[in-house]
């Protein structure tokens, strides 16, 4: 779901600033509410918070959340006559023909792909020669378009919002496309036009999001007597254009808002290097292995894998059995290794090639990270605040203070656990004969974590692998999404352009059969052009005001990107549990952007929902996982069609609590650390970035990091992501999504009606009234009153430790 941020004055202005990982925008709770007498609801109290500003993101990264460091572990040509779907294109004028006529008659610009006047994006023909001739022209046609506005803009939402939003959205339409190219199919050419049209980019966002014409009238529509007259949904939009407006500079002085301009466009820029340092470290590790007794006790898909990557780097006789067979740090390969590998050298070499990645050469962050907290503390200055983290919380849910409060509940819930998981892996290596069982050590962990799973449940991850072919896991997930929310999915390959062969296209429909939203599905890794990781990002927001003439509404249009094991011969993708969870995340995130029935666009889906609270639908949807009808729907052995046993999927349900505390205190080490970095780290003080990992990581880690880690150089989340002063986001909507889930629980999970009735209530509230109402407004109209951790707590096992700690 995602990852650059630039902060924009309003929310149509932030989805602009989006890379392909993350856009802009969001409004702070203003609700005056008294909490219940519930315990902990005091950690989701609405609060008033000074004017600050908030990220919203265009798409969502998973979360760390293996011991390996991983992420979530993420055709025809096109035509400019009308397709059959003509839901997607602007309002006339066409953007081909405007932008066209006002820049230039040349024959090139006229049939570049990005100016065209689309249903769908080109992502088949646009390439790198398009992107700076085609951004061009349209910045150029856009100024004109924002002057224009500026002369002639009323009070008025005719007046105001909608040709804004015709304006901006333009931009952010074809601004996705290449940015998400890059993302998936990323070349030197491509990244090098990118970079060279940026600041340009840069430079009309912050114009626009510093536009006083524009401001004033919304700060006039806010103190019009009208103003009560006004959809809750139209109120918080018109907040947040003014919120963010003062928070994008609008009032500083014109020298410290030139230096603020400046801030945005180094930030900018250091985000993308930091990200493609990280892309081109991940690529840059091949080891070649030709002695089979190296790759002793990997399974046969990852040698599978391995053989297949020695294939693609020219060893063309390559074979799973024979070798020889190449291991790269993507993800799908990694993680065999540090989980089944028993060559205990082999996971420490990749332990540390991982850790160091992008840390050393030309490809060193550690100067990058130092600037980009430099700059992010000077722009929270420059605001008035004393630190980022500030900034960054300031329209979410939570404070920072709210925020370390339930870090700390959550982590002194979480040691003791801890502390046992390791003591259990000792004893067990010991058990086992292992040599290494005194001192076991990062690069063991995993591996015996699994050993240990999988004689105390006596489940093989990799035995598992046959039942999770992902053509029936994406049959059984559309079919809860029709038990749930009442609609269907089906495929609708050939009506949109796709970027590779790999990539399905789908068709969402309501009950009575009308199309409702589409989505791009881009299931496997692709080391040599696709970023690492999962996410979920927008193409199409719905929209009526960019609906086509005969149609009231744009539909929405979503991404799933994903980083799976791809088929290795004849034989499907097979799944890990995990990769299933990772679909099914990704997808929560999707519905709730293709199920909004917000029809103003600047708060439809993901829009405008704040950052803390846009991983509850994505987090709810990884609990259908463990539940007994869903997944027995989807585990089906790909040759006999032969059901996962009973007796596997009662030993599955329970190792769902299996080493919780360590995943637990994991997530919680990264998110204090953000913090850490985000409140009370100077740049260039005393303490070094990797000081503050390792003193952070004295109550968050029971095995202490190694000194030479670097980790950090990596956390692609907080420094080319959406997560800076955020990371704790993943846990507060951990909160949100086990609290929405117990709902399903208290109905009865084997109550088909009442599951259906809660699912259809969850659709009405949380997937449809996107960033028109406040979450916590929005979670008490679905749960009946506000959110507490133990339901998360008692889903992990913890809750009797909580209890006494």
């Amino acid at each position: 779901m995602k990852r650059i941020t630039i902060i924009a004055t309003f929310v149509i202005a932030n989805t602009l600033m989006a890379t392909t990982t993350t856009s802009r925008a969001s409004l702070n709770l203003l609700l005056r509410r008294s909490p219940p007498k519930l315990r902990n609801a005091k950690f989701f109290s609405s609060s008033y918070s000074q004017f600050r500003p908030s990220t919203l993101r265009k798409s969502y990264p998973c979360p760390v959340w293996s011991s390996s460091f991983s992420f979530c572990l993420p055709p025809r040509s096109t035509s400019t006559s009308p397709l059959p779907f003509r839901h997607f294109s602007s309002s006339p004028p066409s953007m081909s023909s405007a932008v066209s006529a006002s820049v230039s008659d040349d024959s090139l610009l006229a049939s570049n792909p990005l100016l065209l006047d689309f249903d769908f994006p080109p992502f088949d023909s646009v390439d790198a020669n398009h992107v700076r001739p085609g951004i061009r022209a349209l910045l150029q046609h856009l100024e004109s378009e924002l002057e224009q506005l500026e002369r002639s803009v009323e009070p008025s939402w005719p007046k105001l919002v909608e040709p804004l939003e015709k304006l901006v959205d333009r931009l952010s339409v074809v601004w996705g496309v290449i940015n998400h190219l890059k993302a998936v199919k990323d070349t030197p050419e491509l990244r090098a036009a990118i970079e060279d049209v940026q600041p340009e980019k840069v430079k009309f966002q912050l114009k626009l999001g510093q536009s006083k014409p524009i401001y004033n009238a919304f700060k006039a529509i806010r103190d019009s007597p009208d103003w009560s007259s006004l959809s809750e949904a139209r109120q918080r939009l018109v907040e947040a254009q003014i919120k963010e407006a003062v928070l994008t500079g609008i009032a500083l002085d014109d020298e410290k808002r030139e230096e603020f301009n400046k801030i945005e466009q180094e930030l900018e820029k250091l985000s993308h290097k930091f990200s493609e340092n990280v892309l081109d470290a991940t690529k840059k590790f091949e080891k070649l292995i030709t002695d089979k007794k190296e790759m002793d006790g990997l399974p046969p898909s990852a040698l599978g894998l391995f053989a297949q990557a020695a294939v693609s780097k020219g060893h063309e006789n390559a074979t799973a059995e024979n070798g020889p067979w190449v291991i790269t740090l993507d993800a799908p390969s990694y993680l065999p290794v540090m989980q089944h590998a028993k060559n205990r050298a082999l996971r420490e070499e990749l332990y540390r090639a991982y850790l160091s990645r992008a840390s050393s050469g030309d490809l060193d962050n550690t100067a990058i990270i130092d600037q980009i907290l430099k700059l992010r503390l000077e722009k929270a200055k420059l605001l008035g605040y004393n630190n980022y983290a500030e900034v960054s919380m300031a329209m979410k849910m939570a404070t920072v203070e709210k925020a370390a409060e339930l870090l700390e509940k959550l982590r002194s819930a979480s040691w003791g656990p801890s502390v046992q998981d390791m003591e259990d892996l000792k004893s067990f290596a010991k058990s086992q004969g292992a040599g290494e069982s005194g001192s076991l050590t990062h690069w063991d962990t995993t591996f015996w974590s699994e050993r240990l799973r999988e004689s105390k449940y006596d489940i093989n991850e990799e035995e598992l692998r046959p039942y999770f072919s992902l053509p029936k896991v994406m049959d059984g997930l559309f079919s809860l999404a029709k038990t749930l929310f009442g609609v269907d999915i089906e495929p609708a390959d050939g009506v949109a352009p796709v970027w590779n062969s790999d990539v399905r296209f789908y068709r969402v429909k309501d009950s009575s059969g009308s199309p409702i939203a589409y989505f791009y599905f881009d299931p496997y890794s692709r080391p040599s052009e696709k970023r690492g990781g999962a996410w979920m990002g927008e193409v199409f927001s719905r929209s009526r005001v960019m609906a086509q003439k005969g149609t009231s509404v744009r539909l929405p249009v979503a991404h799933m990107v994903c980083n799976q094991t791809p088929p290795v011969g004849d034989k499907p993708s097979l799944m890990t549990f995990r990769e299933v969870e990772t679909v099914f995340h990704e997808f929560g995130h999707a519905l709730q952007h293709m199920l909004t029935k917000q029809d103003e666009g600047l708060v439809a889906g993901i829009r405008n929902v704040e950052w803390d609270a846009v991983e509850l639908p994505s987090q709810f949807m990884e609990n259908w996982c463990y539940h007994r009808d869903t997944l027995m729907s989807i585990a089906k052995h790909y040759q006999t069609g032969e059901t996962l046993p009973e007796e596997v999927y009662q030993k599955l349900l329970a190792a769902r609590t299996f080493r919780a505390g360590s995943f637990s205190l994991r997530q919680l080490k990264f998110a204090s650390l953000d913090l850490e970095l985000h409140t009370k780290y100077i740049p260039g003080g005393p303490e070094s970035i990797y000081d503050v990992d390792q003193r952070i990581s004295v109550k968050t880690q029971v095995i202490p990091p190694l000194p030479e880690d670097r980790f950090l150089c990596g956390f692609s989340h907080i420094f080319a992501g959406g997560y800076a002063a955020g990371y704790y986001s993943y846990k507060w909507a951990e909160v949100l999504s086990a609290d929405a889930f117990s709902a399903f629980e208290d109905a009865g999970l084997d109550d088909i009606k009442a599951v259906q009735e809660t699912g259809q209530r969850f659709r009405n509230t949380v997937l449809a009234l996107g960033g028109g109402k406040a979450p916590l407004k929005v979670f008490v109209e679905f749960r009946g009153r506000e959110p507490s951790p133990e339901p998360l707590l008692r889903h992990n096992g913890l809750l009797a430790t909580s209890a006494s700690a």
